[in-house]
């Protein structure tokens, strides 16, 4: 559009009717502003959504999933029930918001540790070298992680037992990291078949949830000579019990 133009045509609808309504753009207000938030603001939101989570991981973790309500969440948060479902929807995505919070941290660390040990050892890998590289981890952080990480093993020793939907909840979140570690056990014990490493694994499972559990069952069983929260302890013997098992169900069925 030439200049002329431009000066002769029609007067813009929004530039019309603020000369109608005596509003100039030296005192008309500020649109809003489109795109991301303030920084602050999303901090905020951020911190809030945390706060949630907090509050359902601990309920979760005492409760268990039918024993907790949105509204107890967002009581325990200091938050309303509203805002649960803005950020998180139905009670089952919240728990799986919750579940997929630290396992992503357990995995990507045990799979790390495994690949590095595995680097590291080359033909000198040993099972009780590639268990320790994996069970470290989640040990670890239950140790020194503070209040959360205990609270989250404890959701997950429930889960992995839940009848209804504990085997689909774990195949979802820690699947890929132990077929890795089978793949890893399986080179070092190059006779045993694939049902023998899944059947294996299993038994290690039950044990390693269990005991991230901290129940206090071991502590009465024992008279406490033995206690459940020791878990430095626990770690160690788990590596050379979960070994030798290994090693005794390798061959047990024959490879295909």
């Amino acid at each position: 559009m030439s200049k002329l133009d431009a000066s002769t045509a029609a007067p813009r609808p929004v530039a019309a009717a603020r000369r109608r309504t005596g509003v100039d753009a030296a005192t008309a207000p500020t649109p809003a502003r489109r795109g991301r938030p303030p920084k602050t603001q999303a901090k905020a939101a951020g911190e809030t959504r945390n706060l949630i989570l907090d509050a359902a991981e601990d309920l979760f973790s005492k409760h268990g999933f039918y024993g907790v309500t949105i509204r107890e969440v967002a009581r325990e948060a200091g938050v309303d029930t509203a805002l649960v479902h803005y950020y998180f929807g139905a009670k089952r995505d919240l728990f799986d918001a919750v579940f997929l919070r630290r396992a992503e941290v357990w995995n990507n660390d045990r799979v790390a540790a495994i690949d590095r040990y595995a680097e590291t050892a080359g033909a000198g890998m040993t099972l009780e070298g590639l268990l320790e590289a994996f069970l470290r981890p989640p040990f670890e952080w239950s140790l020194k992680g503070g209040p959360g990480w205990k609270h989250y093993a404890a959701l997950v020793a429930q889960t992995n037992a839940n009848p209804t939907f504990g085997g689909e909840t774990m195949a979802r979140y820690f699947d890929p990291a132990i077929r890795r570690l089978i793949e890893l056990i399986a080179v070092v014990l190059p006779e045993a078949s694939e049902v023998d490493l899944y059947w294996g694994y299993h038994n290690l499972s039950g044990a390693l949830t269990l005991t991230l559990g901290e129940t206090g069952r071991l502590d009465r069983l024992s008279g406490g000579l033995a206690r459940s929260g020791d878990l430095e302890t626990a770690g160690d013997y788990m590596v050379r019990f979960a070994a030798a098992g290994f090693r005794a169900v390798a061959g047990t069925s024959p490879k295909t």
